[in-house]
C-alpha cells in the first residue's frame, strides 16, 4: 500500500494545535500518537481511529465506517473510516474528534506500560 500523502497532510493540519503529537510509520501508513497513545492512523484509502468503545456500535452504522478486524474479530474501540466520506475538512474533523475526545481516557500501550514499570515510574 502506498502512503496517502494528501490525507496524511489533511490530518496533520487538523492536529497542528494538539499537544504531544508524534508520527510513526505503522499499519502500512502513518500513525499519529497523541500523548504516547495510538489515536489516528492514515492508510492508503482510509483512516483508523481509536475511539470510545461505548460508541463503537453506533459509529460502525454510519456510512463509510466499519469495525477494525484483527485475527477475524471486531476490535472494539477501533474503526476504519473510508476516504470517500472524508472529502471536506468538516467531515474529516467530525471523525478525528471521536479519537481526540477518547485519547485522554485511553490506556497507554502494553509496551509503554511495561517499560514504565521496569523503570519504576
Amino acid at each position: 500500500m502506498a502512503l496517502n500523502e494528501k490525507l496524511t497532510n489533511r490530518v496533520r493540519e487538523l492536529l497542528v494545535d494538539v499537544d504531544k503529537v508524534e508520527e510513526k510509520k505503522m499499519f502500512s501508513g502513518i500513525a499519529f500518537m497523541v500523548d504516547e497513545k495510538l489515536c489516528i492512523a492514515v492508510r492508503c484509502d482510509n483512516i483508523m481511529l481509536r475511539i470510545d468503545p461505548a460508541l463503537h456500535d453506533e459509529l460502525v452504522e454510519k456510512t463509510g465506517c466499519a469495525a477494525m478486524i484483527m485475527k477475524g474479530k471486531d476490535l472494539d474501540g477501533y474503526v476504519i473510516v473510508d476516504e470517500s466520506v472524508l472529502g471536506t475538512k468538516k467531515q474529516l474533523n467530525y471523525w478525528i474528534k471521536f479519537a481526540l475526545d477518547y485519547n485522554p481516557k485511553a490506556k497507554p500501550s502494553k509496551k509503554k506500560s511495561a517499560s514504565k514499570n521496569k523503570k519504576g515510574n
